[in-house]
């Protein structure tokens, strides 16, 4: 018996580094089924990648992420080559969208399309993002600390003059500056109709890209997110955050709903958030939300959310860095509210600062977010309880600009920013161009570039990955599979197999391009894919660098183990 185990694996071995040309079963439309989501073969999807890019929230560019096409396809290969990204979250503003009331500026929408053609052009999935930030960055003096993006300007006209006073933090201004909480406000209660003129600008622009793309690329449009971060402005008089989730921006969603289905969107989803501040973690900031009170989404919505660590940004509210675990249960309610509601969850925006004095902690927040997307178990417990779905997430963000804009502040030429993201002194590009114009990470590839299993045959029961790029949070009790895997970076994934010809597919990184595999199911490498064979049943698959342990003994304990927990 022992003998026939150790062939098998050394068959297993063999297969594995000589990596094959496999039939692609990618490209089909997604649809939200049994809380995940599903391509056309049944396989349950994860989204991963990056938002491209803050600078759609600039004027350098006249609101397109990327200065050229070229540019964004350049990002695109860029983004899929150096960390696996599958999807990602595409800015588009209203402001350029309709610049005049009721005139659709479709030249810039030709320009929108292009650009996320260079994505969808290279097997990228892609969500559109109807982008805001304090409302509009026609609020706000040409000397302002401060600016927002969004809203056109003859949408935000007759407020009163900005000031956010002693802030600290540009977010503020959501609850301090009077002509954003007027503006915000007044929106929410569709003033003037202005409400109303935005989910027919937005209807304008999703029937122009639809009729764009080929089909086949408007396959790999996942859906579209009607409005980043959402907030009352304020509330009227007796009204909860809860409430005002419940009586305004839902009937908001639901119309916008209506108007992606007469676009020709129905089989897309609509990538709801709930109020910006129900998840924030510095509590005299945060307010309850998270559609509590509304009774169920149903599969045509995702359950879309952000999160940040703010007290980790502050650098005095968290003065160490991130620990094992320190995520989880905020991901876990995203998904706990996800599943109360019928839908999936996703997380639109995540990330840390890659510079300024809190960006030391940058590698440890973001190897504990993405541990908080992989799994509801911390690493010194997972395996002894590793049930959790995997959640798909989007980290903020992507621009090859970083450090080199030339905005114009509030359209101010005497304060032309330069530096960061160029937005608000904020700094979270993930990339950089070198002095040369060559690509180069602002954080530590590792982190980034990771296993994670795009496509499932079946539904995932279990999945870790210990990237070894901060400390080491992976506890493993089995000690052969601990020889085995010595100090490499190594990925578990058990899953419930349906069979059928449709692989399961895992990125492999950088770091395991040849990797060591002990699965169930037969195991073959193509390009940097893992991909997974075999009937139904539960299998599992453990994914590691090339070893000299005992690979008899580390799959005989797997065996075990995966069938007791």
């Amino acid at each position: 018996m022992r003998r026939s185990v150790l062939l098998a694996v050394l068959f297993l071995l063999f297969s594995l580094v000589t990596p094959v040309h496999a039939q692609s079963f990618d490209g089909t439309e997604l649809r939200v089924s049994g809380g995940v989501f599903r391509d056309e073969h049944g396989r349950e999807v994860v989204l991963r990648g990056f938002n491209v890019s803050g600078t759609a929230k600039l004027a350098e560019h006249r609101g397109l992420p990327f200065a050229t096409t070229a540019d964004a396809r350049r990002s695109a290969e860029l983004m899929k080559r150096l960390t696996g990204a599958n999807a990602v979250r595409f800015l588009l503003t209203w402001a350029w969208v309709e610049p005049q009331r009721g005139q659709i500026d479709h030249g810039y929408l030709a320009k929108v399309t292009d650009q996320l053609r260079a994505f969808t052009g290279q097997g990228i999935r892609v969500y559109l993002d109807f982008h805001q930030d304090l409302y509009s960055r026609y609020l706000f003096n040409p000397g302002s600390w401060y600016t927002g993006d969004g809203a056109p300007a003859w949408a935000a006209s007759g407020y009163p003059q900005e000031s956010c006073g002693l802030c600290v933090h540009w977010g503020q201004n959501m609850k301090n500056n009077n002509a954003v909480t007027a503006a915000t406000y007044d929106f929410w209660h569709n003033r003037d109709g202005v409400r109303d003129s935005f989910i027919s600008a937005a209807g304008a622009a999703l029937r122009h890209v639809r009729e764009a793309l080929p089909a086949g690329e408007f396959k790999l449009v996942a859906g579209v997110d009607p409005l980043n971060e959402p907030y009352a402005g304020r509330y009227d008089h007796g009204q909860t955050s809860q409430m005002w989730e419940r009586d305004l921006l839902m009937p908001f969603y639901r119309r916008f709903r209506a108007e992606m289905d007469a676009a020709g969107w129905a089989h897309k989803a609509a990538f709801v958030e709930p109020l910006v501040f129900w998840n924030q973690n510095v509590e005299f900031f945060a307010e309850p939300g998270g559609l509590t009170l509304v009774p169920t989404l149903g599969e045509r919505f995702v359950f879309n959310a952000h999160f940040y660590d703010g007290k980790a940004q502050s650098g005095l509210l968290m003065p160490g860095k991130a620990a094992d675990g320190q995520y989880v249960q905020a991901f876990t309610t995203i998904r706990s509210r996800a599943q109360a509601l019928g839908t999936t969850a996703i997380v639109s925006e995540f990330g840390h600062p890659v510079a300024g004095f809190t960006s030391d902690k940058n590698a440890s927040v973001l190897k504990a977010m993405y541990q908080g997307l992989d799994s509801t178990a911390a690493g010194a417990r997972w395996w002894s309880a590793p049930r959790g779905t995997v959640v798909s997430g989007s980290q903020w963000h992507w621009d090859t600009n970083y450090g080199r804009h030339h905005e114009l502040m509030n359209d101010n030429p005497d304060k032309v920013k330069t530096d960061g993201d160029a937005m608000n002194d904020e700094h979270f590009s993930a990339v950089r161009l070198d002095a040369a114009g060559n690509p180069v990470f602002t954080v530590d590839r590792a982190v980034v570039d990771r296993v994670y299993p795009q496509a499932v045959a079946g539904t995932t029961l279990a999945f870790t990955y210990e990237d070894r790029a901060h400390q080491t949070w992976q506890q493993i009790p089995l000690p052969a599979v601990r020889a085995l895997v010595g100090s490499a970076p190594f990925a578990v994934l058990v899953w419930d197999s349906a069979g059928g010809p449709a692989p399961t597919e895992l990125h492999l990184p950088e770091s395991l391009r040849s990797p060591l595999v002990v699965s169930s199911a037969t195991a073959t490498v193509s390009g940097v894919k893992l991909l997974l064979s075999g009937g139904p049943g539960r299998q599992f698959a453990l994914v590691t660098a090339p070893s000299n342990g005992n690979v008899a003994a580390a799959e005989a304990e797997i065996r075990q183990w995966h069938v007791n927990w």
